[in-house]
């Protein structure tokens, strides 16, 4: 099966407690499969300046925002195969576009200790991003169980359920084992809706009957807000 390197869709996000999610997922049944990867563990490790430039004028919530990460969907030894994903924000459209390389290679490229060997449109990308803001470092690690599901119908829109979502500042690495502080609230299941049209009515209906409303949650910024800023405020009073 062909790598999907480019995408363009909008990408709504619902908190859900356990209850409501068995509820859509048996709306979703007759309409929607669990993907063969099953239940996924996800690990991505997001770059960042030195001040957190990326992450603070994410959070502000701009008409255009960017972010550049690292995703593995496993455990990942020096030649697994990873994605070096930029990924953008315009308008509430999300354009997210990846390179897949061995992991070695990518942390080397990314953390600019070495070219990207592939010479594709999408590496002059990332090699613009990367010159741009001059300096990116490794800043977090945030991993999360994930159930993706795809429509029968073949169109592109999705589903994905994300839970025990942990984040981390040391030991950052794709190669390391999951573990961190959770970033949902307790109880609570991350739905995304991913679709470059509309929702189908049957999802409508059961996000209506539910009471399941959209909620703005990005994982990188919730890590910044809840473990990163907290931190950085201490250090500027203890040096004050």
């Amino acid at each position: 099966m062909a790598v999907q390197t480019v995408f363009k869709r909008f990408e709504l996000k619902y908190l859900l407690n356990a209850e409501q999610k068995e509820r859509v997922l048996q709306a979703m049944e007759p309409y929607m499969t669990l993907d063969g990867y099953g239940r996924t563990t996800i690990r991505n490790i997001y770059f960042d300046t030195d001040n957190y430039r990326l992450v603070r004028h994410s959070i502000e919530k701009p008409v255009y925002k960017e972010k550049l990460r690292i995703r593995s969907y496993r455990q990942a030894e020096e030649d697994s195969t990873v994605f070096v994903e930029l990924k953008k924000k315009y308008r509430k459209v999300v354009y997210k576009r990846r390179v897949s390389l061995p992991e070695k290679e990518a942390m080397e490229w990314v953390s600019g200790r070495n070219r990207c060997r592939g010479d594709s449109q999408i590496a002059g990308e990332v090699d613009y991003f990367l010159k741009y803001y001059q300096h990116l470092y490794p800043t977090v690690f945030l991993s999360y169980e994930r159930e993706a599901y795809y429509s029968n119908d073949g169109s592109d829109f999705r589903v994905t359920f994300d839970d025990t979502v942990l984040c981390r500042q040391e030991d950052i690495s794709l190669e390391s084992e999951v573990y961190g502080t959770p970033l949902l609230p307790e109880g609570k299941v991350l739905m995304e809706i991913k679709c470059s049209g509309g929702i189908p009515l049957w999802m409508t209906h059961v996000l209506s009957e539910e009471h399941i409303y959209r909620t703005s949650f990005s994982k990188y910024g919730t890590a910044y807000k809840t473990m990163i800023f907290p931190r950085l405020a201490k250090e500027v009073v203890h040096h004050a």
